[in-house]
């Protein structure tokens, strides 16, 4: 065999382009071991960094399933996450969605909702709905919110996704609160969308089917943007409530809809 340090730079390009593993990158750095040229030099540094950022990913992986994990020896077979999206919209549904992960998932990228890009939170969404034990999704309407306040109306959206899971959970783990009414053991994570892989699940699924009604909403009653803004209270939204006043989808137990002199 040739002498690494003349193997076609093309070849050990392909090479690093093919690896798919961190085995297979750290075996591409080690056949440029010592080659002087410019651009050998550059494809290391460059599965150096890749390297690094795969280390890096596999630890936050790692974290991203302790609890689960730890749950799963003490004995719980099935641990679902739960969360919740759209508490805070002027328009339109809360919804809470419920994941149980299996012990094997492939879902790259996977963190809380607000910090994925909406593309690749559909492609996650999708691979989530796919490889789950069980996930399902509740949403509260306006109506249900005006009558209970956002606050219980959220409570009784993620106990509704609990209960319409195809398995019975082991363990709930839940974004930052407890679940009533729920004769499951309950673990509430401060900022679980972002610790917790089953709830950063539920996040992905319930953001992305809060958004598909949104833009559905958006058809059904166009002129407030409900596509764009999902609800919230941008500036674009309350210039439509100015102009057309409060929809049927609107919350009129929030201030800005029920008080016309503040949209």
């Amino acid at each position: 065999m040739k002498p690494t340090a003349r193997l076609p730079l093309a070849a050990l390009r392909v090479r690093a382009q093919e690896a798919g593993t961190t085995r297979d990158l750290l075996d591409v750095r080690s056949q440029l071991e010592g080659d002087p040229r410019a651009g050998a030099c550059l494809l290391a540094r460059q599965l150096e960094r890749r390297i690094e950022a795969t280390r890096r990913e596999r630890q936050r992986w790692k974290r991203l399933c302790s609890h689960r994990t730890a749950l799963r020896r003490a004995g719980a077979k099935h641990v679902a996450g739960v969360d919740e999206v759209g508490v805070g919209p002027l328009a339109g549904p809360v919804v809470a969605a419920a994941v149980v992960l299996p012990d094997q998932i492939s879902l790259p990228g996977l963190d809380d909702s607000k910090r994925v890009r909406p593309a690749a939170r559909e492609v996650l969404a999708e691979a989530i709905r796919a490889q789950a034990v069980s996930w399902s999704v509740a949403e509260l309407w306006p109506e249900e919110i005006d009558r209970l306040n956002i606050y219980h109306a959220t409570l009784q959206a993620m106990r509704r996704a609990v209960m319409a899971l195809s398995v019975v959970p082991d363990h709930v783990l839940v974004d930052a609160r407890t679940i009533p009414d729920i004769d499951i053991p309950q673990t509430a994570l401060v900022g679980g969308d972002g610790r917790d892989a089953s709830i950063a699940a539920a996040s992905i699924v319930a953001k992305v089917y809060r958004d598909a009604l949104m833009r559905r909403l958006d058809r059904e009653h166009p002129g407030y943007g409900f596509a764009r803004h999902m609800g919230y209270a941008t500036e674009e939204h309350r210039s439509a409530l100015r102009r057309l006043g409060p929809s049927p989808v609107h919350r009129r137990s929030f201030a800005p809809c029920s008080q016309p002199g503040l949209w």
